[in-house]
């Protein structure tokens, strides 16, 4: 039945018609995707279509609503962390789900008026949706694109657990500037990080035309680090665990069972080294196929470093000032030199 099992995971809303596209998937699917999004379809993908009504007809009062979250600020790992749990058995691991997008768009802070008028009233369904599994024993943990954190305590069920995951502005700024796609992307999503960012520091104007590429990283880091401290203030600080990535890669094994153990999920060291010893450590994980290892990552931000040394002390340096007239700023500021 829809309401128990995953197999059929509802992928994409029809806001217009109030309906659901469904996409059958089997647990290795679900494991294989990086992202539960259009990238997901595979030539003969089944799927059907259901009306929104009859499918949260569909779950029962007592149906499951425990799934845990991974929210991050982009670009700093949350894949690979990701992937690295979903390797427990205990663990049904989803990757930035278009439906959690589309309620996040719908009732983030900057959101246009919702097709849907009682949006938030079907949070409920959506948490009941993505908190299914195969088996009794395991538990979803679904890892959020990076601008759901907007509506984060919203999403989290009141016995769940979240990571927030991030990288100090530094390493932020280094890694966004030496990746082509990811400095096209600032072109795209630049404006709306302004837009969510003056909702936390009133006032702030930025003329894009004129903002270097490094600046409009800085501006990203700010804005999606800025949103998970004003939603890490909204839950329970045992809710909540912080990491840095970079942190994170000076010892995978250890920070692995931390944050298994985190999440309810008693790893031993023989496991978590054979975990993080393993192929994914070695791949890109959005698209595995590439190699990626943390110390080609190393390579890759000195590279950056060295070519974009300037723009990113400027961008840091605007970053400080930012954090000097704005306080949630510059409460993400401490936050990183401190986990950092």
């Amino acid at each position: 039945m829809i309401g128990h099992s995953p197999e059929w995971f509802p992928h994409q809303l029809d806001t217009a018609n109030d309906r659901v596209v469904l996409l059958r998937m089997s647990e290795a699917d679900y494991r294989a995707a990086s992202f539960l999004d259009q990238r997901a379809l595979h030539p003969g993908a089944e799927m059907r279509v259901a009306e929104w009504k009859a499918l949260a007809a569909q779950i029962p009062s007592h149906a499951r609503r425990d799934a845990q979250y991974i929210f991050h600020i982009g670009n700093v790992g949350s894949t690979l962390i990701s992937r690295l749990l979903g390797e427990l058995r205990s663990v049904l691991a989803l990757r930035e789900p278009l439906l959690l997008r589309a309620f996040a768009e719908m009732l983030g802070p900057v959101a246009p008026p919702a097709p849907w008028a009682d949006a938030e009233s079907r949070l409920d369904t959506l948490t009941a949706l993505l908190s299914r599994t195969f088996r009794p024993d395991q538990r979803a943990l679904v890892k959020a694109t990076s601008f759901t954190s907007e509506i984060a305590h919203r999403l989290i069920p009141g016995d769940s657990k979240a990571l927030f995951l991030f990288a100090t502005p530094q390493h932020y700024l280094e890694n966004i500037l030496a990746g082509e796609n990811s400095r096209q992307l600032l072109q795209v999503v630049s404006p709306s990080r302004l837009q969510r960012l003056q909702n936390r520091c009133p006032g702030l104007e930025l003329d894009l035309a004129h903002t270097s590429e490094a600046r409009k990283a800085a501006l990203g880091w700010a804005c999606e680090m800025s949103s998970l401290e004003l939603q890490a203030s909204k839950l329970p600080t045992d809710r909540v665990c912080w990491m840095d990535f970079d942190l994170f890669l000076q010892d995978p094994p250890r920070h692995f069972r931390e944050l298994a153990g985190f999440f309810g999920h008693p790893v031993d060291a023989a496991a978590a080294q054979a975990i993080c010893g393993g192929p994914l450590m070695r791949r890109y994980s959005k698209a595995l196929e590439y190699e990626y290892s943390p110390d080609l990552r190393r390579e890759i931000l000195a590279e950056a470093r060295a070519t974009h040394g300037p723009a990113i002390a400027d961008a840091l340096g605007w970053l400080e000032t930012l954090a000097s007239r704005y306080p949630a700023v510059g409460q993400a500021i401490r936050r990183a030199r401190r986990d950092g």
